[in-house]
């Protein structure tokens, strides 16, 4: 199979689809990679170090997109890059379709076969190839919300972890999976005051058990949401629900009774965000002011340490990759029902039903367009 790595056109995203490593593994299987020109300068990589690792080198994104039977990425396709997609071939990257109707539109009309890494599931109920990002995200959020708490950049002048005889930043959690686990990994580590909201009692005895007393988890509920948030220096949204919108956990008549000065990180925007006064923002520009409160809502935040996150994306991938090529995409999705969940649009037929149902498509069972 002929496999093509684009460079990722988004703003500031430096991430890249297979690192070298990952491109002599697949070429050691019996398979070409086309790199296109300087992909990996944002990892450190030349297109000398993807030469000795057995890739072709293409002087653009459209000599790519022509000679690959499977396109890998990391980033949803831009509007340009949707353009280029032709029927019958594989789009194996992340997506997040739910709420970008416009993107899904578009992957409906090429005819492509669209995988998403965000949606491919494992024997345990989790998300493998979300999980790496995940984690990078809910370590940044605690970064990127101690940044803007600071005055000079907005903030209300706290020090997340105060200092002896003044309090703590206190720092409220929505959602205690992988984002959330990892975000408070970090604030506590900090010395911040931290509680996560989750519902689901085993996740909070999970986390319980990880940290002990320091965390303080508690059940959500409307309730405890608004009494936790009203009073927090720094929110960290990271729900999820695989495949679909995210769930609108503050409302902004909410977010108008937050402290002046504090901080909201959505780190679910990529699924529209679980803050209704969210809106997606890029590295470039990445906050805004709603009712006094700065709100963080990049929307592809591990691209802002795109060495660490693509090597950790990488990890995950690279088993589905040799896969899809291997098996080609119809006898690997037959044989695993886990990457089977990945695949979201074949050939004009919308095949994940959480996309489905958020963008008004008929829902195909995936094997149908299979057969």
């Amino acid at each position: 199979m002929r496999i093509g790595v684009p460079r990722e056109i988004k703003v500031l995203e430096n991430r890249v689809g297979l690192t070298p490593g990952s491109v002599r593994e697949v070429v050691a299987h019996g398979h070409q990679v086309v790199v296109e020109h300087n992909a990996g300068q944002g990892i450190g990589m030349d297109d000398d170090a993807y030469r000795r690792a057995g890739a072709t080198i293409a002087a653009t994104a459209a000599e790519v997109f022509a000679a690959a039977d499977m396109i890998v990425k990391v980033k949803e396709p831009q509007a340009g890059e949707r353009k280029m997609l032709r029927e019958g071939q594989i789009l194996f990257t992340y997506l997040h379709l739910a709420p970008d109707p416009v993107q899904a539109a578009d992957l409906v009309a090429s005819g492509a076969v669209c995988i998403a890494y965000e949606t491919v599931t494992s024997p345990s109920g989790g998300l493998p190839l979300l999980a790496p990002m995940s984690e990078v995200a809910g370590r940044m959020a605690i970064q990127a919300g101690a940044y803007y708490l600071e005055k000079p950049h907005g903030g209300l002048g706290v020090l997340l972890g105060g200092v002896p005889g003044v309090d703590p930043a206190k720092v409220v959690v929505l959602g205690g999976g992988v984002v959330g686990s990892h975000a408070c990994h970090i604030a506590l580590g900090m010395g911040a005051e931290v509680w996560v909201l989750d519902r689901s009692n085993d996740v909070l005895r999970a986390l319980w058990r990880q940290f002990g007393r320091p965390l303080n988890t508690v059940f959500s509920t409307r309730d405890a949401i608004e009494r936790h948030v009203t009073t927090a220096d720094l929110v960290v949204g990271g729900v999820l629900i695989p495949g679909a919108s995210a769930p609108k956990l503050v409302s902004r008549e909410l977010v108008a009774r937050m402290k002046p000065g504090s901080v909201v990180v959505d780190v679910a925007i990529d699924q529209g965000g679980c803050f209704e006064t969210s809106h997606p923002t890029t590295h470039a520009d990445p906050v805004y002011v709603v009712d006094g409160v700065t709100h963080y809502c990049v929307a592809n935040m591990p691209g802002g340490v795109p060495r660490t996150s693509t090597f950790a994306l990488n990890n995950a991938t690279l088993p589905f990759v040799l896969s899809l090529a291997d098996r080609g995409w119809q006898g690997a999705l037959s044989a695993d029902p886990h990457l089977l969940a990945g695949l979201n649009i074949a050939f004009g037929k919308v095949t994940c039903a959480p996309v489905a149902e958020a963008l008004g498509y008929a829902f195909v069972e995936p094997r149908l367009v299979m057969e």
